[in-house]
């Protein structure tokens, strides 16, 4: 090893990827000829690329498989010739049959019970994975908590006018981007249901995402911050606005909203709203994708977390761009990670 290199951090990550086998659970591997050795699918991350990107990647050219990402797995970290490698795991889910083609890189794939991959897998730390997979829940549920992207600034108007001029506050070129790149990067965890703030920087913010799953943007008053003390209802009425942040062209009218939770007013009582609804999300079963506020993203990540038994974390506040999500197994938090994009 050059002098130096052993503190060169190499990234790279993979997938323990799982599926029902006849017998129970079943675990994929993959044979590399030039090392001879059986592991579980990974790679190096690309430069600029998202380590949730690299994982499906990685196990995209390794084993010719989709996956779905569920819970994060503990981070393997060992000395290679170039420095200290650092390998992020999920969990993966096979998504659907594909046929695996032997490659330079790989030249055998093998579906293995977990006994029998124990014995197969060349490193304990990979046997350490597949401990850690098989003594958890497979199936876990994403809740996933987004701040909106970078919005332009707002402008000094009058204030009766403050609050509809923010709640039409567009993003701006890097926030537009990084919605593009959200998208890819939230598919990780599947297809989730999309509940926003029903300001533009909100919705413009999900859109690409929920555009590309086939979902539509349920626009929440109760997940709706505007200044002024200004009732959000009353606001989205006046104004007209649909659920993709355009004039309705109905005169006004309430938007569509999430049956059966409860919605803000814009009174005190706000946070509470949305807070209750974050609870209620959380415990339902359904993957989720809620974007909100600054304001308001402390209460309902405090929320989530509780409705599903576990305290708080304790982390700074969510950046622009950046998410929570919390992998859920029947009501209970089984697992949180904190990302962002330029993790």
């Amino acid at each position: 090893m050059a002098e130096g290199d052993e503190h060169r951090v190499i990234q790279a990550a993979g997938a323990v990827v799982w599926r029902h086998g006849t017998a129970g659970l079943d675990v994929a591997l993959v044979h590399r000829p030039r090392y001879d050795d059986w592991s579980h699918p990974k790679g190096k991350r690309r430069h600029g690329e998202h380590l949730l990107l690299t994982a499906l990647r990685e196990v995209k050219e390794e084993t010719g498989f989709d996956v779905v990402l569920g819970r994060p797995l503990r981070r393997s970290e060992y000395q290679v010739s170039g420095g200290a490698k650092q390998v992020s795991f999920w969990a993966g889910h096979w998504a659907e049959p594909a046929d695996f083609t032997p490659n330079d890189e790989v030249d055998e794939l093998a579906w293995l019970p977990v006994a029998t991959a124990r014995g197969q897998l060349s490193y304990e730390r990979d046997v350490a994975l597949l401990d850690e997979l098989a003594a958890g829940p497979l199936r876990t549920v994403p809740l996933i908590v987004l701040r909106h992207a970078e919005a332009g600034r707002k402008r000094n108007t009058a204030a009766d006018e403050a609050a509809a001029e923010d709640l039409g506050r567009p993003l701006d070129t890097r926030g537009a981007a990084d919605a593009q790149t959200l998208a890819s990067v939230l598919a990780s965890y599947g297809r989730c249901q999309v509940i926003s703030s029903a300001a533009e920087r909100c919705l413009a913010t999900v859109r690409p995402y929920a555009q590309a799953a086939g979902v539509p943007v349920q626009p929440e008053p109760a997940l709706t911050v505007v200044p002024g003390g200004v009732s959000p209802v009353a606001l989205l009425a006046a104004v007209g606005r649909d659920g993709t942040g355009a004039r309705n062209g109905r005169g006004g009218g309430r938007p569509d909203v999430l049956p059966g939770a409860g919605h803000g007013d814009g009174d005190s009582d706000g946070d509470g709203a949305g807070a209750r609804l974050a609870a209620e999300i959380a415990v339902a079963g359904q993957p989720t994708l809620i974007c909100a506020h600054r304001e308001n993203l402390p209460v309902i990540i405090d929320a989530a977390f509780r409705a599903l038994g576990a305290g708080p974390p304790p982390a700074e506040p969510l950046g622009k761009s950046e998410f929570w999500v919390l992998h859920s197994a029947d009501g209970r938090l089984v697992a949180a990670e904190r990302q962002s994009l330029t993790a």
